[in-house]
């Protein structure tokens, strides 16, 4: 097995000029899994892809070219797009997760729209004299309909309204 001249840290760069493959060693907590894959999936055109992980928070992805004979500069260049690919993928990971609530709430506007408003027919056929709910435990009542009597906070101001109109009246008087 001969050995690629690049610049990576130890251990995280493996290559084989015999065979013409090179596997990079990928950090799983800096970079998430759908972002590898999506960064293994470009290169499935040009060469055989294998994914394992070797060890806990490490993935490997293995890249052996498809052409019968893979210079080393070729290897140089297919580890260089491998790393740039997986930091374009991993930032279009970050920006998916960032704007999902964005997204889907267009997407369903834009769904609703497409059904369009409901026509006049539509509106003299729908029947409004249903029950709009069941509530057999009556938590739907209000409070005049469960207590026989107005709301702590309106009997309060309704007395204050009283007793300033009657102060007002008083005052009147003099």
């Amino acid at each position: 097995m001969s050995t690629l001249p690049l610049q990576a840290p130890e251990g995280l760069l493996e290559v084989d000029l015999d065979d013409g493959s090179v596997s990079l060693q990928i950090d799983a907590t800096l970079y998430p899994l759908p972002a590898i894959y999506a960064a293994a999936y470009v290169f499935i055109d040009r060469a055989y892809v294998l994914l394992d992980r070797p060890v806990d928070g490490r993935v490997r992805l293995t890249l052996a070219s498809k052409a019968p004979a893979a210079t080393p500069e070729d290897l140089r260049a297919l580890v260089g797009e491998a790393a740039n690919e997986l930091l374009s993928a991993a930032f279009r990971h970050q920006l998916t997760q960032d704007n999902r609530v964005l997204v889907e709430t267009v997407t369903m506007q834009a769904v609703a729209g497409a059904m369009g408003a409901p026509s006049l027919a539509d509106l003299a056929d729908f029947d409004f004299t249903d029950e709009a709910l069941d509530d057999p435990l009556g938590i739907a009542q209000s409070w005049e309909e469960k207590h026989g009597r107005p709301l702590p906070s309106e009997a309060s101001a309704k007395a204050s309204a009283e007793t300033s109109a009657e102060g007002a009246d008083s005052e009147d008087s003099r």
